[in-house]
């Protein structure tokens, strides 16, 4: 932390938690106020004339409310992180402005380049231009002129008083998306005035999808209708509807309605955990909670029903989820309860996206939160619950700077807001666990499933037996392959986990044994046939797939072990009417990918997904 002398203009408008740009050595920097003081504190080494004064106040209204700024401040001082690295972590990314320096002739240079010789010089070229082209930004002026000696000749002649230096905070912060609707000029009166054959059969589609709709978004018709933009254009032209535009929020999960859900009746378990959540839920009081529960004991539900608690006593509630793959899952089921009181937050999420969500949550207008670990740091006012689900996993912990681990930093801030937290798990971590038995945390336990049904029956098969009896290594043993059969025959779906992406695990030369190595990470490649590559799955180092051995340029090269990719291939040979779909980090990494194979594979489109560890989450 620095400190800066505020004007006396500038200082009426000073709030801790807003960006203020200040003068930090040759340099110009957007930073946050952390605090405010009539004057400097004693004990400080710094004298009155050696404080800087601050130049612009970017907010009127903070960005960081104050109890994000004392969390980010529990943060840094507790994980020993940069503290200006936690605030920026808390805020959406583009919301912190760069400072960009431009360059502006002054009239000294003016009249310096009226007394310009005919074969003028480098820096006397530079003049001119800024003479003709006024204020420019310096690294765009840079680009001009394609010189090592550019930046110094710049300052040459700012140093002269030929040009000024301007520093101005030049925002990338996402703006809000415009969309272009359509309605219908005169709702009231919906049938064409003109005959009915003076319309194309387009043009009467375009009316019938806009019948007893305030308005549509414009691709949304289009494709409804199937028509094309002239069809629009022309009943625009008649007058009988109106194109317009308006701020549309880029929601995660597209344009979909969710039906109202029907409530059920709690089990006896359920209903004595929620009367244990909803005592200090209602007293406003902090109280940590572990919920002890087996899968399939209905902890989903009792984490609704508090949320609805919370929402009545006119308190905001914030769900942690370990993985990106959890949140459309968890989403849609909070957005069929809650409706648009449900804002999303996780790194998959667009720039824009996440921006709209982020707004949406500062003013209030959602007041339910889900995400991954740094949704932590929504800025939701007024936080009565926080739910911590499968508390027990390593995702909650930031491995970059800054570092920090979600569910600990989770129930910091309900300590500090008086909230209820609830740390969801049927694994509890060790640490919980002890927390619960020496009583800083309060146990609760939900040890059946619902209905009575019966956990999952565990097969374990030796392929040590499979290969004995086959004489040759198999991937898949008998019994499995009998299991997906008789699965998919009772018109069932599968699942096969496996937690190795790519098509071999690694690349071998049988000729002197050596195995193709990672230059940065000493880990075997991994071979991915479709794209021909070997690819180091920690650094990201890939090369195309050898033909012969990098050190004894032998030829027989031998790829070893098996991963998803070879799976997806072989189990389609194997079940060729089956619809099978592969999912892991290469098939997901397009946005939205993961959400459309799981909801198809929900909808029955899909028989059999292959996948790594994602699948496994929950």
């Amino acid at each position: 932390t620095f400190f800066y002398r505020l004007p006396p203009a500038m200082g009426r408008l000073a709030r801790a938690g807003s960006r203020i740009v200040v003068p930090f050595g040759r340099r110009v920097l957007t930073g946050y106020i952390v605090a405010l003081h009539e004057r400097l504190r004693e004990g400080t080494s710094l004298k009155e004339s050696d404080v800087k004064d601050a130049q612009e106040i970017l907010d009127a209204i903070p960005l960081v409310t104050p109890q994000l700024l004392e969390l980010t401040k529990w943060v840094a001082e507790y994980y020993l992180a940069p503290w200006g690295e936690v605030i920026k972590a808390a805020l959406p990314p583009g919301i912190s402005p760069n400072v960009e320096q431009f360059l502006v002739i002054s009239d000294q240079g003016r009249a310096s380049v009226r007394e310009l010789p005919s074969d003028p010089s480098l820096k006397q070229r530079m003049l001119q231009f800024l003479a003709n082209s006024g204020e420019i930004s310096t690294s765009a002026f840079s680009g001009q002129f394609n010189s090592r000696d550019a930046t110094s000749l710049m300052r040459e002649l700012e140093r002269e008083g030929l040009v000024h230096l301007l520093q101005r905070a030049a925002s990338d912060f996402v703006k809000p998306k415009r969309q272009r609707r359509v309605r219908l000029a005169n709702p009231a009166d919906e049938t064409p005035k003109t005959s009915p054959l003076k319309f194309t059969a387009a043009q009467l589609r375009v009316l019938e999808a806009l019948k007893g709709r305030e308005s549509v978004a414009l691709a949304q018709l289009l494709a409804a209708a199937e028509v094309s933009s002239s069809a629009v254009s022309t009943l625009e032209k008649k007058q009988l509807i109106e194109l317009f535009e308006e701020d549309s929020r880029r929601d995660p999960l597209g344009d979909v309605t969710f039906p109202p859900v029907k409530d059920y009746d709690l089990s006896s378990q359920q209903i004595a955990v929620l009367n244990e959540i909803n005592k200090p839920l209602r007293a406003r009081v902090y109280a940590p909670f572990l919920l002890h529960g087996v899968t399939g004991s209905g902890k989903t539900e009792v984490y609704i029903r508090a949320m609805r608690v919370a929402l009545e006593l006119g308190r905001s509630a914030l769900m942690l989820v370990p993985e990106i793959a959890l949140t459309p899952v968890f989403s849609r089921r909070l957005r069929a309860h809650f409706g648009d009181q449900v804002a999303i937050f996780h790194s998959s999420l667009s720039r824009g996206q996440r921006f709209d969500e982020w707004t949406r949550v500062r003013n209030g207008d959602a007041r339910i939160v889900i995400g991954t670990r740094s949704a932590v740091f929504a800025p939701i006012e007024n936080l009565g619950l926080v739910i911590v689900d499968e508390e027990h996993e390593s995702t909650y912990r930031q491995q970059d700077s800054p570092h920090y681990h979600g569910r600990d930093t989770a129930i910091v801030r309900a300590q500090k807001e008086s909230a209820v937290v609830i740390l969801g798990s049927a694994t509890p971590s060790l640490e919980s666990f002890h927390n619960a038995n020496t009583g800083k945390y309060r146990y609760l336990e939900m040890p059946d499933r619902l209905h009575n049904r019966p956990m999952a029956a565990a097969e374990l098969i030796d392929m040590r037996a499979v290969f004995a009896r086959h004489q040759k290594p198999k991937v898949f043993s008998d019994e499995l392959l009998k299991a997906i059969e008789v699965t998919h025959q009772k018109n069932e779906q599968s699942i096969i986990l496996l937690n190795r992406r790519g098509y071999s695990s690694f690349v071998l030369c049988r000729s002197c044994g050596e195995s193709v190595q990672c230059p940065n990470c000493d880990v075997t490649l991994t071979y991915h046939k479709s794209e021909a590559v070997i690819i180091c799955h920690y650094c990201g180092h890939r090369e195309p797939a050898p033909s012969k051995c990098p050190s004894c340029a032998g030829k027989y090269i031998y790829y070893v072990g098996e991963g998803t990719q070879q799976l997806e291939t072989m189990l389609a040979a194997l079940f060729p009417a089956l619809r099978i779909t592969r999912v892991d980090r290469d098939t997901t990494a397009r946005r939205g990918s993961f959400e459309k194979s799981l909801f198809d594979f929900s909808e029955g489109k899909i028989d059999m997904l292959v996948g790594t560890q994602i699948l496994a989450k929950g």
